[in-house]
């Protein structure tokens, strides 16, 4: 897919001493240092593929301690470290981008260090994979509500990292209102002691919400403090057809009128995208008899009991009919069932892989211009490639849209590829006039960099370059990714 990009010139691609990888090794142990390339192949390689990483040594120390001998040995060597979590993301802020940077796995902080149930908070290590801190929550009797496609192996220190967003956003919000400290080694390797359980804490300028959303350009994150709620009493899932997206839009504002804070979940996904699915994901079934041209996933969740949700549900799947909003629904009737329906929404993504190449957007605007802003981007895309299957999902009750275009059948993946960065251009013109943001919940990284620092506004990126001079004088911190000195 390389050629779709002109990828960022390693600085320096010359390996590390062998002789300064000892002095690393003896920090973490000689088998969590790792040098040979079948050990380290996995640490490179990234969801897309667009970045080929590289690196002469994979750290993975234990503690925090470790990590902060790490980051003094490389203030004092200048040696560049790529903090990396579960190796998830999508926009290359995770991979090496030559032999003389390190990469530092928090794979190995891996401990549920607190559950406070009167609190409803838990602390964890930030390689604590995000369903591990979700199965926690579940054993305490509570709720930690981010929820990712891949979060099965996606951790914590990542999520906040990049600060993660997810299907909960609607009623929970993102990653940085889910956290209320942080604990993180700075580029000097001090320990920022930052594990506060507050909900009000004004005393001046807050550390964690400069480090949440960092990609590792400020400290590497080494564990949290994060809120936890209590579990619905019940809960209910539906699909609905929809005819347009500005029914759509409709049904979400009579779902938030009829639910209010108990609407935990409002998806969007077009009839293409289901048909990838149905094609490529064991067990998805279509969820009604008839096709629609979109489709919402409506989730309803009730603190006071099974019935209230069911309750709520069902009268405003009701009202959508009356009012010719809804075409079909169909509700879950088993939390497997539920679960399945999740299951399609979280799974789209991925199904478009075996459809050939994907010009991919994860774009958020107004809510209200979701509808302009499809019918816009579409005519746009259409306009540059015919054919292009256009796979617009997301999260319409926050905005987010990812915007996605399969290659047309039978197709060139190359030749519809190097179309990568003209369909960007628009699409992300598009966002603008809306009032968007070209990256919602994914991060900047490698990928948007350099649109980051074309189209901030210039005292805000040198407000940004300041905090990161002012963090990481030698920059040996992610060096390259988010923004450039």
């Amino acid at each position: 897919m390389s050629a779709a990009f002109d990828l960022p010139a390693d600085p320096d691609d010359a390996p590390l001493p062998d002789a300064l990888i000892g002095r690393f090794a003896a920090i973490v142990g000689e088998t969590n240092a790792l040098t040979q390339p079948s050990d380290i192949e996995p640490y490179l390689e990234e969801p897309r593929g667009l970045f080929p990483g590289h690196t002469s040594v994979v750290l993975r120390p234990r503690n925090v301690e470790e990590v902060a001998a790490i980051m003094r040995l490389a203030n004092e060597t200048k040696t560049p470290v790529v903090p990396q979590g579960g190796n998830t993301g999508l926009v290359g802020g995770q991979s090496p981008r030559s032999l003389g940077q390190v990469v530092l796995s928090l794979q190995r902080l891996d401990r549920i260090r607190e559950v406070d149930k009167a609190g409803r908070t838990i602390t964890v290590d930030a390689g604590v994979v995000l369903q591990r801190v979700q199965e926690a929550a579940e054993e305490a009797g509570l709720l930690f509500p981010l929820s990712l496609g891949s979060e099965g192996s996606c951790q914590i220190g990542g999520n906040l990292a990049s600060n993660a967003g997810g299907t909960g956003v609607l009623a929970y919000g993102n990653s940085r209102d889910l956290c209320l400290g942080i604990e993180a080694v700075l580029a000097s390797g001090e320990i920022h002691h930052g594990l506060r359980r507050l909900k009000k804490d004004n005393r001046g300028y807050d550390i964690r919400n400069l480090l949440v959303g960092s990609e590792g350009t400020l400290g590497v994150i080494t564990g949290a403090v994060l809120k936890l709620f209590p579990r619905p009493a019940g809960r209910e899932v539906a699909y609905a057809g929809v005819a347009s997206p500005e029914d759509a839009l409709a049904l979400l504002h009579l779902a938030e009128r009829h639910a209010g804070s108990g609407l935990t979940g409002f998806e969007f996904l077009p009839r293409l995208g289901l048909e990838f699915v149905l094609r490529h994901i064991e067990g998805a079934r279509d969820p009604m008899a008839e096709p629609h041209a979109w489709y919402i996933l409506v989730e309803v969740s009730s603190s006071r009991s099974a019935e209230d949700a069911r309750d709520t549900m069902e009268v405003l799947l009701a009202e959508g009919f009356e009012a010719g909003l809804v075409e079909d629904a169909a509700i879950a009737k088993s939390i497997a069932e539920a679960k399945a329906f999740w299951h399609m929404r979280e799974s789209m993504s991925w199904a478009q892989k075996p459809e050939g190449g994907s010009i991919k957007h994860d774009v958020a605007v107004p809510v209200a211009r979701v509808p302009e802003f499809l019918r816009a981007a579409d005519a746009a895309v259409l306009e540059t490639i015919p054919e292009a299957r256009i796979c617009s999902f997301g999260h319409l009750g926050d905005g987010n849209v990812h915007y996605n275009i399969s290659q047309p059948v039978g197709a060139d993946r190359d030749e519809f590829l190097s179309h990568w960065r003209e369909v960007n251009a628009k699409v992300h013109g598009i966002v603008a006039d809306c009032g968007g943001t070209f990256s919602a919940e994914h991060g900047i990284g490698l990928l948007k960099r350099d649109e980051l620092a074309a189209t901030k506004p210039a005292l805000e990126m040198e407000l940004m370059r300041g905090i990161k001079r002012l963090f990481d004088p030698n920059e040996i911190l992610n060096p390259g990714k988010l923004l450039q000195i």
